[in-house]
This record gives C-alpha cells, sequence and structure tokens, in this order.
C-alpha cells in the first residue's frame, strides 16, 4: 500500500523590475492577495523581495514592505546592478531558519519596456529564476534568442510566461496553448490588438476627419504622446509575431508584412509629433476613400493583424469586413481575437474584452506568476 508524502510548503520570492503604471498596480494586488494564497498555494513564505526601476533597486530577502516600498525605494535605494539584483532574487527564497529545508521558487517580473533587462532573460533563467513579463520586445525579438530561453525554459524547468504581452488580461496566449495542446490545429487568428487603434476605427465613420478622429484619441490619452507609435503598426505587428511563433511559425519582426497608417512623408524622427498632427490633415482623403468604399459596400475599415497559419504567413493590414462581422460590433478601446480552428471552423472562438489598462495588465501577469509558483518543481 502507498502511503502519500506531502510536499513541504514553499518558499516563494518576487522581484519586480519596472515599477510604472502596471508594476505598481501589481504591487497593490500582491499585497491584498499574497496572504490569502499562502494555503491554495501550499506555501509558507510569499514575498517581494526586490524592486527595481531603471536607476534604484531596493533589495530585502526577508520582504518588502508594500505598504511603504516606494518611499523605501526612493530614500533607501543603491544603484541598479542586474547581477546583484538577481542573485539577491535567486538566494531570497530559502526558507527561514535555514534549519527547515524545503522547496523554493524565485519569480523575475520584468514589467519594463527595456531592451537592457530582457536582453539578460536567459542569464536569469540559468540563476534559477522563473520570467513573467507583459514586455513583448523579447517575445517578438530574434528568433535566435527566442529559442534558446525556450530550450533552457526546458533544460532548467523554469517557466517564460507572457500572457500580458497580447491583449493585456485577456486569455489570449493561454487560449491558444490550450487549443494547441489538445490536439486542435490553427487555420487562422485574427484580432484588434491595439486599443488605441480599436478606439479610432470604432469612432471613424465616412465623413468624418480622420485627423480629428487621431487628435480626439490624442487629447483624451488613447495614443502615445506621439501617435504615429500607435499608429505605424509596431505594436500590433510584435503581438502578431508572438501568436504566429506559438502556432510554430518562423517569424522574425522584420520580415513581417505590416502596413503603417503613417503617410510615408510624415515617417522618421526628421518630422516632429507636432509637426505630423499638423499636417495630418492633409491626407484625411485617402482614409476617407476607403472608408467611403467600405461603407458602399455594407462594411467597415477595421486595423486587424493576422496569423494565417494554413498559409505560412503573418500580417498587419487594414481591411474591410461586412457589418455583421464581431470586428464591425466591437465598441470603445476593447480587443478582440477570432480564432479560427479545426474544432472551431463553422463558429470561431472569439476573446474579447479590454485590451489595456494597468490593472487588467497587472492582472494578467498576476495569473501567470500563480501559475508559475503551482508548476515549481517541488522535490
Amino acid at each position: 500500500m502507498s502511503v502519500d508524502i506531502p510536499h513541504q510548503p514553499l518558499s516563494v520570492s518576487v522581484g519586480l523590475i519596472g515599477p510604472g503604471l502596471i508594476g505598481k498596480a501589481l504591487l497593490r494586488q500582491i499585497e491584498q492577495q499574497a496572504g490569502k494564497l499562502l494555503t491554495p498555494l501550499h506555501a509558507d513564505k510569499f514575498n517581494v523581495v526586490a524592486v527595481a526601476n531603471s536607476r534604484q533597486m531596493l533589495l530585502r530577502p526577508e520582504g518588502i514592505n508594500l505598504a511603504t516600498w516606494e518611499a523605501d525605494l526612493a530614500e533607501k535605494g543603491e544603484p541598479l546592478d542586474l547581477d546583484r539584483y538577481a542573485a539577491c532574487l535567486a538566494s531570497a527564497s530559502g526558507p527561514l531558519p535555514a534549519s527547515l529545508p524545503g522547496p523554493s521558487c524565485s519569480v523575475l517580473v520584468d514589467c519594463t519596456a527595456s531592451d537592457a533587462v530582457s536582453g539578460r532573460y536567459a542569464d536569469f533563467m540559468r540563476q534559477g529564476l522563473h520570467i513573467v513579463t507583459p514586455n513583448k520586445k523579447f517575445g517578438a525579438g530574434p528568433l535566435k534568442q527566442y529559442h534558446e530561453l525556450r530550450d533552457l525554459s526546458e533544460r532548467h524547468r523554469r517557466r517564460f510566461m507572457y500572457e500580458a504581452t497580447v491583449g493585456a488580461g485577456l486569455p489570449i496566449i493561454s487560449t491558444l496553448h490550450g487549443l494547441l495542446e489538445t490536439g486542435d490545429k490553427i487555420i487562422k487568428i485574427e484580432g484588434i490588438l491595439s486599443g488605441t487603434l480599436s478606439y479610432i476605427f470604432n469612432t471613424y465613420k465616412p465623413g468624418m476627419k480622420f485627423s480629428e478622429v487621431v487628435a480626439d484619441a490624442k487629447a483624451k490619452g488613447y495614443t502615445e504622446p506621439d501617435p504615429r507609435d500607435d499608429l505605424s503598426g509596431l505594436d500590433v505587428a510584435r503581438k502578431v509575431v508572438i501568436l504566429a511563433r506559438e502556432c510554430g511559425m518562423e517569424v522574425e519582426l522584420e520580415s513581417m508584412a505590416v502596413e503603417s497608417l503613417v503617410p510615408a512623408q510624415l515617417q522618421g524622427e526628421g518630422v516632429s509629433a507636432a509637426q505630423y498632427m499638423e499636417a495630418l490633415p492633409q491626407h484625411d482623403g485617402a482614409m476617407a476613400s476607403k472608408a467611403a468604399e467600405a461603407d458602399a459596400a455594407g462594411g467597415v475599415v477595421r486595423y486587424v493583424g493576422c496569423v494565417d497559419a494554413e498559409n505560412g504567413n503573418a500580417s498587419v493590414t487594414l481591411r474591410t469586413y461586412p457589418a455583421g462581422h464581431p470586428f464591425a460590433q466591437l465598441s470603445g478601446s476593447d480587443n478582440i481575437v477570432v480564432f479560427t480552428t479545426e474544432r472551431y471552423k463553422d463558429r470561431p472562438l472569439i476573446v474579447r474584452g479590454p485590451g489595456a489598462g494597468a490593472d487588467v495588465t497587472a492582472a494578467g501577469v498576476f495569473v501567470d506568476l500563480l501559475q508559475v509558483i503551482r508548476s515549481h518543481p517541488r522535490a
């Protein structure tokens, strides 16, 4: 007769880099929930032990006070040193006192948009750290480093989780994983993957001036300070690359077809954001003709990312959809992703909801963090 021997409780240590809007929201959520999660996670410790911005870091192996972390970082922080930061995090999970050995789990959460941090993921994983991030740059970066981290993840039994890189807190990556892991075949993934561009095209109608809709979105804070950062399509393209790679496609960002919505004359560093906004009305005609053509056919224009897995290509383009299509029914700044698969061919699977916002994005990161903890090897 076999006897079940209970696992020893896990010691969990978390390090956050990038305490901006998303990072702050995540720390608030951890502060509220960590104590409640010890029992369901079968853990005896769940501490944030390191917080860092681009200049300073606060290292507290015993746990940072999440009620005062901001002031403590400003007043007691040391100059940022990623090597010391990672070493502290990797060693902090050991149980206290040391005479009570048990499994430990250290997780680095990268809420930056920094290449300097994401470029060190492989080093961090070799030190025993799991990595959770909403940072799209690594997942859409060079294939070589992407595959290297995937291989390290398998060999070292450490997770690389990035649900919030596509659709903020929406379950897009996890839905795709579930389809693939249960043997479904992806035919096509189409999505409106930018809250900014969703708002712009949900607002824009024939007869309106595109430049005025962009100016309205900028005034309401929906766009980046330079709206070209949204309208270039680069952000959407990174998300499409991530989805395509999940489907097994060897896609590089630089080789993908991306239709920029920024007129060629207004691209480049030689044109300031203010000059772009001033000159944009001169180009309203091109968008007006596309919208009028779509309207005459009973449709709408939408800016869409597409992974055509069946034909092995990916793109980001302005497309026309009939009025009855789910993309035409979208409102506000919501994101929507449509999965057409062998199982969901006649009635595709749809995921829709807020695709931006600090709280929902932080929640997506938090879900990944909890999955990492639950899956951490305990023996």
